[in-house]
């Protein structure tokens, strides 16, 4: 005799969720799911006290605060992601006032404590952290041993995890598509068990069992969802699901209807995640136009489309950014050759283009050096008119397709791999530490994501910027990442290098060198062989405004 089934309809299978839970929403790379949405839907200003466990909090996690759902925070990333990463002042206001709770983890040991949980530890060994403020949080201690100094990251059992998954049996057993970023850990160590949606509910899941990472028994419940990551999207065709593009529309939509008054922002609410009593509801508002254009977006040849419709503009001169894109892929092409880089990982925005581009000229001069992110990609290529580290399109070009803790817990750290990388920041300061979390008592920015698990143990980190006053301080009253293994400060007016322990300028941009310098916060070192920079070349001009004809990020 069979197992009972286990599929119910949406309504249904958030019913396992309870008033005070820590509730762990995994993102993998679909970022979204329905059954989030069903549960902000039901619990709608039921203040549960929710402990909301979930590793990226893009511009739809306000809806928990605006709802009243949550007390406390744990993440490592809370801020809008499209059109392009920005601090969102919902969950800033939330945090800085003592609403909501925050506890900030990296991307890595966010997961690694979770890896704890499921393997029925109570911690877990980490390099990153140490160095950081983050250092500082209860769940983490550095302590010598006698294998020398190691760091421990506590175990976090959340009560309930929510999943979507590509396809689903009627037991419960769950197959996802890579790359999966934090992981299934969480679905793992949950206390109750997994709640579930998927794109498809089969008989027999045999024919995928190598993509199956949720076994049946810990799944409490599972709804078939067509298109149940939205706005997020499900890459790959590697079951029967079928797969559809992010929509980059939607999530700008709801990164601007967040920033609406209380009663702008409700009403949207309103129409998207109160009023749609189902799925079928919530896609006859999308309407099958936008689904259908979701869909072919999935193509791998999808972006050829975006190219045609936006090429790049060549006639401009280079602005701020673009200048400190091209000062930084200089810088990191030539340290990728000196060290002959295996690995190159990207940080967001312009760091990312920096990265691309940088790895472009290094190959060009010969290096073997491939692209890898923290989503869990390796040896990707970038494609035209889509900027974003997480670009879906980006997937079928990838050499291997895995997690974060594969890239940034094993590929990164290895002894094995030469690893450099390129990162963006919002305070940089004199030790080239690098704050993207909070300016305490001020401003609250986004979080690390997988920045200080990078700073801690690539070979080699380039940190790109533009130079303002703001963006340089003496210290950094919050280290998101520690700054020990930065080699260069590459901006739009000029380079700083380690030398000596310390930044010195060893290449500007003609005539800027007393604006470069009245815009640091220290007083740096000129160096003797200070070098003139060279403009932007119309070749590495094409290159970015290919890859960001629309000025998502070089803006």
């Amino acid at each position: 005799m069979g197992a009972a089934s286990k599929v119910v309809g949406l309504t249904d299978v958030v019913g396992h969720v309870r008033a005070g839970d820590t509730v762990h929403v995994v993102c993998s790379h679909t970022r979204w799911s329905a059954a989030v949405r069903e549960l902000v839907r039901q619990w709608w200003g039921r203040d549960p006290g929710w402990t909301l466990d979930m590793l990226s909090l893009s511009s739809l996690g306000t809806l928990f605060f605006r709802g009243g759902l949550v007390r406390r925070v744990v993440t490592g990333y809370s801020g809008d992601v499209f059109p392009n990463f920005t601090p969102n002042p919902r969950f800033g206001r939330a945090y800085l006032s003592g609403e909501v709770e925050v506890e900030h983890w990296s991307f890595l040991t966010f997961a690694q404590r979770l890896e704890a949980a499921a393997r029925g530890l109570p911690a877990l060994t980490t390099s990153s952290l140490a160095g950081s403020s983050m250092a500082d949080n209860d769940g983490y201690v550095l302590l010598d041993t006698p294998f020398g100094e190691v760091g421990l990251v506590r175990a976090a059992a959340p009560d309930v995890a929510i999943v979507h998954a590509a396809v689903a049996d009627c037991a419960g057993n769950l197959a996802l598509h890579p790359p999966l970023l934090e992981g299934v850990w969480g679905a793992l160590a949950a206390r109750r068990g997994v709640v579930a949606t998927a794109e498809l509910v089969v008989d027999d899941i045999t024919p995928w069992s190598h993509l199956v990472v949720v076994p049946g028994h810990r799944t409490l419940a599972v709804a078939e969802c067509p298109m149940g990551a939205h706005p997020g999207g499900l890459s790959g065709t590697f079951t029967p699901a079928v797969p559809y593009a992010e929509d980059v529309g939607f999530w700008a939509e709801a990164r601007t209807a967040s920033r609406l008054d209380d009663d702008g922002f409700d009403e949207w609410i309103r129409h998207w995640v109160l009023e749609p009593e189902d799925q079928a509801a919530y896609l006859d508002r999308l309407g099958p136009d936008r689904v259908a254009a979701l869909r072919a977006r999935a193509d791998r040849e999808s972006w050829r489309a975006d190219a045609r419709a936006h090429p790049p503009d060549l006639a401009p001169d280079p602005n701020d950014w673009e200048h400190a894109a091209v000062h930084g892929a200089r810088v990191l092409a030539d340290r990728i050759l000196a060290t002959r880089a295996d690995v190159v990982l990207a940080g967001a925005g312009v760091a990312n283009l920096a990265t691309w581009l940088g790895v472009e000229q290094a190959r060009d001069r010969g290096a073997d050096a491939v692209l890898t992110a923290e989503l869990g990609l390796l040896g990707y290529t970038p494609t035209p008119a889509d900027p974003f580290v997480f670009n879906h399109r980006a997937f079928p070009s990838s050499t291997a397709l895995h997690d974060a803790s594969w890239v940034l817990g094993a590929l990164v750290p290895g002894p094995g791999t030469v690893a450099l990388a390129c990162l963006g920041a919002a305070q940089v300061d004199a030790a080239g530490n690098i704050n993207s979390t909070v300016v305490p008592g001020r401003t609250f920015l986004v979080g690390s994501g997988g920045g200080n698990d990078v700073a801690s143990t690539a070979d080699e980190v380039v940190v790109v910027t533009t130079l303002t006053d703001r963006r340089t301080v003496e210290r950094c009253e919050y280290v998101t990442s520690p700054g020990g293994r930065v080699v260069a400060i590459a901006t739009d007016l000029g380079v700083l290098e380690r030398r000596d322990g310390g930044f010195a300028v060893t290449a500007v941009v003609p005539g800027a060198l007393d604006v470069l310098r009245s815009r640091l916060a220290w007083d740096a070192e000129v160096a003797e062989d200070v070098a003139e920079l060279a403009p932007p070349t119309p070749a590495e001009l094409r290159s970015l405004r290919t890859w960001d004809p629309q000025g998502f990020f070089l803006r």
